[in-house]
Order: structure tokens, then sequence, then C-alpha cells
């Protein structure tokens, strides 16, 4: 599509928005940015990205005379296609795109692709430290939290694309096709979004829908859905698993991560050399390594950082050891699925924070998780009740209420003894308290931090 001159409206005016505007001025289009939010300081946000003050910003509502004079809507992620504002410009005949697809098509180079529930962060963040290690002109973006769109003026045909896509983000792309695309897991998330588990792992798998078979799609043998996706997949399929050892990929034995591509078992490292703890990070890393492999990166590049690699911010981050109690910080759990992953990473007896915004999760397969490690959950938020009655109904007693974060964080410096843990891994979206999971993971570790011995 041919933009020069043309009025595309940007729907949203945080980052991924600013990011889609700026991207459109510099392609000769016409941006027009528009945010529901009717408080919003207009000059802040021009000043923001860096416009001019001709830039034109709506607030609240777009005059309906504005949507003959558009040729395409881009949403920000947090507009759902099924939201009165999407249809409005569907109705209207007005192509929808998100930012992921106005960045594809003017990027250049090679992109790999990460999707999944939980571990797109881990895997997307030590993709793109092995293939800074071996090609020049590297650019992770996406939902890690650079904007792609940002990063396009500054690439060429030799680039490579490290991208982190969300769910949110693929219910707008159309033409994306990353040469290497990898869904990690798919348990349930975001059904207050997608209403069904269907929609739900419909969209994550359309991460591969215009792969071809010179393309590779890396995906889960433990994963009942992405197992199920690989006999349907149009891109040659490289299997990831810790419990198994499929006929053609990566997986775990006996504490060593082994690859077999055909040729028989090839043990690569033990996982005693990683930094990171957990099966999960495991499987995490096991798809970095296919997914640099399929790239034609040499592998003893890819072992090498691997091995030097650290856990990402926010993932089950070690912060502290105070007065004899081991703090870590998972802010960035904020489904069930990805909080078992976490406590089952604790050794020790652990006092848990749990609970935040209501994304429509149930919380059985979480609680059951706990196997006794869980010495006091303490429930923050709007979900702290269902949790609690979640906990009471599997036999979970030890349970207290917080009416703040600083409250929670006070109740788990009184209750820890020395050879505790204190984990923040809350099975919850931050919404409602926090502004995002970074803050509430920076709040937990300036708290810890700030612990005397």
């Amino acid at each position: 599509m041919d933009l020069k001159g043309k009025k595309v409206l940007v729907a949203g005016c945080g980052r991924s928005g600013i990011g889609a505007a700026q991207l459109l001025l510099r392609m000769g289009a016409c941006p027009v940015l528009f945010d529901e939010n009717e408080k919003l300081d207009i000059e802040a946000v021009q000043k923001q990205g860096g416009f001019e003050k001709e830039q034109e910003v709506l607030l609240g509502r777009i005059p309906q005379a504005c949507f003959g004079k558009l040729a395409l809507a881009v949403l920000s992620p947090g507009i759902a296609l099924d939201s009165p504002l999407a249809q409005r410009f569907l109705q209207a005949g007005i192509p929808v795109w998100g930012e992921v697809e106005l960045a594809w098509h003017f990027g250049k180079g090679r992109v790999l692709a990460v999707t999944g529930t939980n571990g797109k962060t881990t895997t997307t963040t030590l993709l793109g430290k092995i293939m800074e290690a071996y090609f020049d002109s590297v650019f992770v973006v996406g939902n890690i939290g650079t904007p792609y769109t940002g990063e396009v003026h500054n690439m060429h045909k030799d680039s490579v694309t490290v991208a982190e896509i969300s769910s949110f983000q693929l219910e707008t792309c159309h033409a994306f096709h990353p040469v290497v695309s990898a869904v990690l897991n798919i348990t349930p998330d975001h059904l207050n979004r997608h209403h069904t588990m269907e929609n739900y792992v419909a969209v994550k798998e359309s991460i591969a829908k215009n792969q071809t078979k010179g393309d590779f799609c890396v995906l889960n043998y433990d994963d009942p859905y992405t197992r199920d996706f690989g006999k349907r997949c149009s891109a040659q399929v490289i299997w990831f698993s810790s419990k198994e050892k499929p006929k053609y990929g990566y997986y775990l034995d006996d504490g060593c991560i082994c690859q077999d591509l055909g040729q028989g078992r090839q043990a690569l490292l033990d996982v005693g050399q990683l930094h990171l703890i957990g099966v999960h990070n495991y499987e995490n890393v096991m798809a970095a390594i296919a997914m640099a492999a399929a790239f034609g990166v040499p592998m003893e590049t890819v072992l090498s950082v691997v091995r030097d690699f650290r856990a990402v911010e926010h993932r089950i981050e070690y912060v502290a050891v105070k007065r004899g109690v081991v703090y870590y910080n998972d802010s960035k759990g904020t489904n069930p699925d990805a909080a078992i992953q976490a406590i089952r990473a604790m050794r020790w007896p652990t006092v848990l924070i749990g609970g935040g915004y209501d994304k429509g999760s149930t919380y059985d397969e979480w609680i059951e998780a706990f196997d006794g490690k869980v010495k006091l959950l303490v429930l923050i938020g709007q979900t702290r009740e269902k949790i609690a009655d979640c906990a009471r109904k599997h036999g979970m007693g030890q349970i207290v209420f917080a009416d703040s974060f600083g409250e929670a964080m006070d109740l788990c410096v009184k209750n820890a003894q020395p050879g505790d843990a204190v984990l923040l891994s809350p099975a919850c979206a931050s919404w409602g308290m926090f502004s995002d999971y970074e803050e509430r993971g920076r709040i937990f570790k300036e708290y810890v931090n700030g612990i005397k011995e």
C-alpha cells in the first residue's frame, strides 16, 4: 500500500502509537493521532513524539467526516478488533493494521518472531543477544518494549529483526512474514479479550500463517495446542521438549540440552552451566537455540551467548538476600501458567505475593503447584477474594489480605524467616494498582533493597 500523501489515523497515543505516527511521517503519509482519553494534553503528546504543533491530534471521538478521508487505520495493541472503534473503521471499508504490520510493510531485512503465552521476553532477549553476537545490524523490538516502527528507519537489507509478538499484536497482522517463528506454549490468558480458547489459539498460530516450506517454525512438543498445530503448520517444524525426545529438534535429557536433527543425539550443554533456574527457562533456552541455529548462526556462537545469559528483569529475577531471606521479582508472571513456573523454580519455603487485575483466569492449577512450598499467601488487588476462595478449596489456609502493596511487603518481611524466599509472582495483571508490571516490579525491588539488615 502506497501511503505517500494519504491520511492515516493512528489510534492510541502510547509508545506504539507515537512510533507508528513517526514512521508514517517519515514515509510521507499524513498521520492523525487519536485517543479516546479526553483528558490527555495535546501539546504533551506532540512534544513526546517530537511532532510539529501542526500535527493533528484528536481526543475523545472521531468526527464522522474524518472517516471518508482515511486510507488506513493503525490500532494500538490495546484496541480489540471487535471494539466499537475498530468496527467503525471496518464497516467504513478502511483497512485496519497494527503497529507490527505497519513496521513490516516498511521494514527491511529478515525477521525472527516469538509468541506464546509465557516465556516470550526471555526467549526474545536471549535470541537477540545471540543475533547481536553474529550479525552487525540487529534490532530487538515488539512487545518487549521497543516499538518496531521506531527502528524501521535504521534497517537495511542485511538487518536482522527479532520481534516479540503478543496475541493483541497478531490480531492486526496480515502480510507479516517472519523467516523463523516460534510458538512457545499456549495456556489460557486474555480470555476477556479473545473470548474463547479457540480464538486465542488461532491468533497465536497466525504468527506462521504467511510462512512457507522455506521457513521454520519452532514449537513446543509438550504443549497439546502447539503439538497439534505442528501437523498443520506450513513451515518446517522444529520441536523442543523438556519431557520427551522428539524425532527432529531439541530436548532435555538428564540435565543436558540435546539436539537431534535427524543425525542422532548430540549433547550441547549441561543446564548447570546456565544462570537461569527452572525447567520453563530451559525450554526458553532450547527455543532460542533452535531459532538461531535454523537461521544459520554457528552453534559455537549460540552456546557461548547462552552460557553468559542472565534472567531478564521482572522474570524470576534475583533481587537480594536480606536477613537470611532471598527475594525474587517475578512481576512479569501476569497469568497463572507463568506463576506456576516461578513457584516451581523456588527451592525454599516461600512467602508468595499474588493477586491483581482480573483477566478472567482460573487459579486451580496455580494453587495445586504450591505443593506445600508456600508457607503464606499474601493477596492484593481485585482478584484477592477469588484467589483466596480457590486456595481454601485446595486446602490452603495460610492466607492474608493486604490493602496496599506496601502493606503486603510489610507482611512478607514480618513472616519470612532465614532460609525462606519471598516471591512476587502475582498470576494477574498489574492494572488498577500499577501502570504496568514493570512499575510493580520496580517498587518491589526498591522496597527489598531498602530493608535494613
